[in-house]
């Protein structure tokens, strides 16, 4: 993430799922959405097949390498996320607040119910937003401080692979 910040893109919101994660992205005019969204499932791809290689984790990394079709394989040897992945373009203060409540609301509501209160959450920016706290994770910028042009904002959500 901080290669991605140090091209001028700010990460203003996210919450990592168990199966999936939203995040907002905000990026610079003349960059493309698309490159630096497959620059960082590649570099979290890696960094999670090393970590379960690291802990043993043979099943789940069987699973993952069954994940990938003889056809598409190339290089290929586990597959992580899915192909495709759902991006929003927010144009409107009231869009990316109403992108922001959803993404900060994923982990207390429906059926993960993984924390009683939205800014409890570890793996989320609900706590930096509702608490103040800073995130140890991940460099995240207040939405207030970034600026709103039509080519600058957009939200990504990814769909990570639930590899059953």
């Amino acid at each position: 993430m901080a290669l991605v910040h140090e091209k001028g893109c700010r990460m203003t919101s996210y919450v990592l799922m168990p199966n999936h994660l939203h995040f907002m992205l905000f990026v610079p005019e003349g960059m493309s959405i698309n490159t630096i969204l497959a620059s960082m499932k590649r570099f979290a791809a890696y960094e999670m097949v090393n970590r379960l290689k690291a802990s043993e984790q043979h099943d789940l990394l069987a699973r993952l390498a069954d994940s990938v079709s003889l056809a598409a394989s190339g290089s290929h040897k586990h597959r992580v996320w899915r192909v495709s992945s759902d991006i929003k373009l927010c144009y409107s203060p009231w869009f990316i607040q109403q992108k922001m409540d959803y993404i900060h609301r994923n982990p207390v509501r429906g059926k993960w119910m993984l924390a009683e209160d939205a800014s409890l959450y570890p793996h989320s920016s609900a706590g930096f937003y509702m608490e103040g706290r800073e995130d140890r994770n991940v460099k995240l910028v207040h939405v207030d401080e970034v600026s709103f042009g039509a080519s600058e904002a957009s939200l990504m959500e990814l769909a990570q692979d639930s590899c059953s």
